[in-house]
C-alpha cells in the first residue's frame, strides 16, 4: 500500500458519516482493521523501521504508520 493509497482509504474513511466524529488514531485503525494480514505487516514493518526498532506490537505498529503518513500529509500545524 502506498503513502496515497493510505492518505486516500483515511479520507474516504474519515468522511464516512458513522466515522466523521472519531479522533485521529481511531480511524487509522479502522483502515488498518480493514487490510490484508500481509498488508498489516508491511506498514507496522516500514514504521518499525522509520523508528529504527526491531519489535513492537504488529497492529499498533501499522496503524502508527497510517497516522505518520497522515500527519506528514496535512504537513505542520498552524
Amino acid at each position: 500500500m502506498t503513502d496515497e493509497e493510505i492518505v486516500v482509504s483515511f479520507a474516504l474513511t474519515r468522511l464516512d458519516d458513522a466515522n466523521s466524529d472519531l479522533d485521529l488514531e481511531d480511524v487509522a485503525a479502522l483502515v488498518v482493521r480493514r487490510l490484508t494480514p500481509d498488508q498489516i505487516l508491511d506498514l507496522a514493518t516500514r514504521n518499525l523501521a522509520a523508528r529504527n526498532e526491531l519489535r513492537g506490537a504488529l497492529f499498533e505498529s501499522a496503524v502508527e504508520h497510517v497516522l505518520r503518513i497522515v500527519l506528514t500529509a496535512r504537513g505542520p500545524a498552524e
